[in-house]
């Protein structure tokens, strides 16, 4: 593994395209950052609180090709300032850390956002491609098909989200990230702004918790046969294949696990529940659910995801977890 300096050196014979993240402080934003500038990309890194991010390198800050950015998806003079000599955006709404939740207020500020950020693009003469990060809940609530067998039941990034639906059930997740998807796709196709979207299923983070706002109506999810997650650097994988790809086009539904049966359940809920209430601290409950093998029909398909990764090479191997892990101030972010 090669020392810090060496990884984001100037100096270096990699590519000089300079790109921005948005927003940069969070779980997906700062693991893109570290792969780009890892990779020889120049960053643009626009977050709510840049201090946390100047903190984590500023012993190299001189040979960095990173510049940190105050930038707030409502502001949008800052979004401006952030993209200038910009390529291509990476784009993801983050909640903000005093209402960790969503909820109908939420859902209108994240499509102000979304409305805010690709006018801005549109604004910039430099940005050739926006990486658009949506979620999988944005293409899998509707009403269920009558035939489950029928292959109109099948789900892919053809489908969109029931709005209504959605919002009759408190879905808030799903309906923000249907509408916030649906006005950049408006604005971009208007202004002429060439966008791909990444609907990326679960994030499987190291703090991952049960109150993740993906999570309701995940009982619902794993009968119907859509819930699915993705681990972090595939998701990285993907946002980086479809940016360099210029064949990639439209909506990329995104996941490399699927939760359709009893043993896929119980492992989720080891990961997500205290020791104290994991079915595996009740054996008579632990050892009903393990005699349960049932295994619900898969209905959803990442196969045009698959098709443009399959000659894909992440370069730089990161191994996330282990020799090269992110900066401490951002995981806790």
């Amino acid at each position: 593994m090669a020392p810090a300096a060496a990884l984001w050196d100037s100096s270096s014979s990699s590519t000089s395209k300079t790109v921005c993240v948005m927003d940069a402080g969070g779980r997906l934003g700062s693991a893109l950052l570290h792969r780009l500038l890892h990779t020889g990309y120049t960053v643009h890194a626009a977050l709510h609180n840049p201090e946390e991010l100047v903190q984590c390198y500023t012993s190299e800050k001189k040979q960095l090709r990173l510049r940190v950015f105050q930038a707030d998806p409502l502001d949008y003079h800052s979004i401006m300032d952030a993209l200038k000599g910009c390529s291509a955006l990476f784009y993801s709404f983050e909640l903000p850390s005093d209402h960790p939740t969503y909820d109908e207020l939420m859902g209108e500020l994240e499509v102000r956002a979304a409305h805010n950020v690709l006018e801005a693009c549109a604004q910039t003469e430099s940005i050739d491609k926006v990486i658009f990060t949506s979620s999988a809940t944005a293409i899998i609530w509707r009403d269920s098909q009558p035939d489950a067998l029928s292959s109109q039941s099948h789900v892919d990034e053809r489908n969109w989200s029931d709005v209504n639906f959605c919002k009759k059930f408190k879905l808030w997740h799903g309906a923000s990230k249907t509408v916030a998807e649906k006005t950049a796709w408006a604005l971009a196709m208007d202004r002429g702004v060439n966008m791909v979207s990444i609907n990326g299923g679960l994030l499987m983070c190291p703090d991952l918790s049960i109150k993740d706002p993906y999570l309701l109506g995940a009982a619902e999810m794993y009968r119907d046969g859509v819930f699915v997650t993705v681990d972090l650097k595939f998701l990285v994988d993907a946002h980086i294949c479809v940016f360099e790809d210029s064949s990639s086009y439209g909506r990329y539904l995104c996941f490399n696990r699927i939760i359709n049966s009893t043993k896929d359940v119980l492992k989720l809920a080891t990961r997500l529940l205290p020791s104290s209430s994991s079915p595996h601290s009740h054996p008579q409950m632990s050892s009903s659910m393990e005699g349960d093998n049932r295994v619900y029909q898969q209905r959803i398909s990442n196969d045009k995801l698959s098709k443009l990764m399959i000659h894909f090479q992440s370069g730089v191997q990161v191994e996330w977890e282990a020799e090269s892990p992110l900066p401490q101030a951002l995981l806790n972010h």
